[in-house]
């Protein structure tokens, strides 16, 4: 059976879609702003809230951390110091995640290179992400797998090849399909490839990185077989930063997760019924058939 467990909740085909609240930069670097975030989520119904961890100074070459970084939605005068800005403090993530616990969400994180992965799991982490560029990387991947917490992958940018790799190297984690452009283009998002990835992969739990804009793609994502959909949250998408735009706002994020519970109970079990509802509405549309000939008589069948 296809199954994760995480913070106590367990994932399968048949259980609710977990919502993933993807927090990513959007806290500016601001543990306050954090905790703002993860209180929007719970209010808005989803089961888990998000971080990313890097270690700037080693994740990245000394060439790109100097590199000037001159983005309008930029945090520091070059990219390392952007980078820095947006990073939280260690110190931060344990009071978040006892928040989070507190509202009920689970608090998982995306682990860029193996110190920050080290760190997650001091702190008490409740799943580890695998984001789309660590797909390739089998060092990390080997490091996450002797973590022991559930582990997420998202797939994007790379080929089914790399998929498989990465999946035997994480037996029974998540896999997330995914397009890796912020934005990502209706006609690029590929959500068919999803019914491929259950074929392939009949172990492994599997959902969807969203990064379009909007709520559709996703409860369609959800009737083809995603199980753990993930979207990207903001408190306002005018605050300054790069991932705001394409993010969704309270009123959406509450409206996602509604739609895809509502997609879950009306999905049914595939055999066509009678309900009792029907009863009054279908006597007065079927035709009976009487001595005076064929007529609607307003009478409803035992």
């Amino acid at each position: 059976m296809r199954a994760v467990t995480i913070h106590g909740v367990t994932i399968t085909d048949d259980s609710p879609c977990y919502v993933i609240a993807e927090l990513g930069n959007n806290h500016q670097g601001d543990p306050v702003i954090a905790g703002q975030l993860i209180e929007m989520a719970a209010r808005a119904g989803a089961h888990a809230v998000k971080f990313q961890r890097r270690h700037t100074d080693t994740l990245y070459s000394q060439a790109l951390l100097e590199t000037p970084y001159t983005h309008a939605a930029a945090f520091g005068p070059t990219y390392g110091a952007h980078r820095v800005a947006l990073e939280l403090p260690l110190a931060a993530y344990s009071p978040l995640i006892a928040h989070a616990h507190q509202l009920g969400l689970a608090c998982l994180c995306t682990a860029f290179d193996e110190a920050s992965a080290d760190d997650l799991v001091s702190v008490g982490i409740d799943g580890i992400k695998i984001a789309s560029g660590g797909v390739t990387d089998e060092a990390l991947l080997a490091h996450v797998q002797r973590c022991h917490v559930p582990v997420i992958i998202s797939t994007g940018g790379c080929v089914q090849a790399q998929i498989l790799r990465a999946a035997a190297l994480v037996p029974g984690a998540a896999l997330l399909h995914c397009t890796a452009a912020y934005p990502c283009a209706f006609d690029e998002l590929n959500l068919s490839y999803i019914h491929t990835l259950r074929r392939l992969f009949a172990g492994h739990l599997i959902g969807w990185s969203g990064h379009d804009s909007g709520i559709a793609m996703a409860v369609l994502a959800y009737a083809l077989g995603a199980r753990i959909i993930e979207k990207h949250v903001t408190l306002n998408r005018a605050m300054r930063g790069t991932d705001h735009a394409f993010s969704l706002e309270p009123p959406g994020l509450t409206k996602l997760c509604r739609d895809l519970e509502r997609a879950r109970v009306a999905w049914g079990d595939g055999r066509k019924q009678y309900y009792e509802s029907e009863r009054k509405p279908i006597a007065k549309m079927r035709r009976r058939q009487t001595s005076e000939g064929w007529r609607i008589t307003g009478e409803v069948d035992a």
